[in-house]
């Protein structure tokens, strides 16, 4: 079952892509105050790209703590991803499937021989990863309740 409210979230290290560089790094390394860690298939699905572009436009590169993705594609793909969209956010990139395992989020995706990804989900956790919102999608396509997402950083 993936962590929930009042759970410390499991830590993990896995290549940490800011659009240019990657270097493994902690979740606990990259936390400044708490987080936003936002699990996702795969960069450059229409999807992704839309859901990334509209966290933007919401103003959550404006938060007072970190907002990080985790997605199946390796290190160069995810950089390449935050170049194309301009993207002032971070990406884990979780290319072997550790950190959806570790959060309970893997599932085997229909049409995709042999093929895992996480479902798509949101916790918000606080400076020592003690989850204090989350929200896991039950399809790939309904929208994040953003204003939820916004309500739980406002009071960490």
């Amino acid at each position: 079952m993936p962590p929930t409210v009042g759970e410390r979230a499991p830590d993990f290290e896995s290549l940490l892509c800011t659009g240019e560089t990657f270097r493994s790094t902690r979740l606990d390394e990259a936390l400044d105050g708490g987080c936003v860690l936002v699990f996702s298939a795969f960069s450059f699905s229409a999807i992704a790209e839309n859901w990334w572009k509209r966290y933007e436009r919401a103003g959550w590169a404006d938060f007072d703590v970190p907002v990080l993705g985790v997605t199946r594609d390796g290190p160069y793909a995810q950089n390449a991803f935050l170049r194309y969209l301009e993207s002032p956010f971070r990406l884990f990139s979780d290319v072997d499937g550790r950190v959806g395992e570790a959060y309970d989020l893997l599932v085997e995706r229909e049409g995709m021989a042999n093929t895992t990804t996480s479902w798509r989900a949101v916790f918000v956790l606080d400076a020592d990863r003690t989850v204090t919102y989350a929200w896991v999608a039950d399809d790939w396509i309904s929208p994040v309740p953003r204003e939820e997402v916004e309500e739980a950083v406002a009071q960490l």
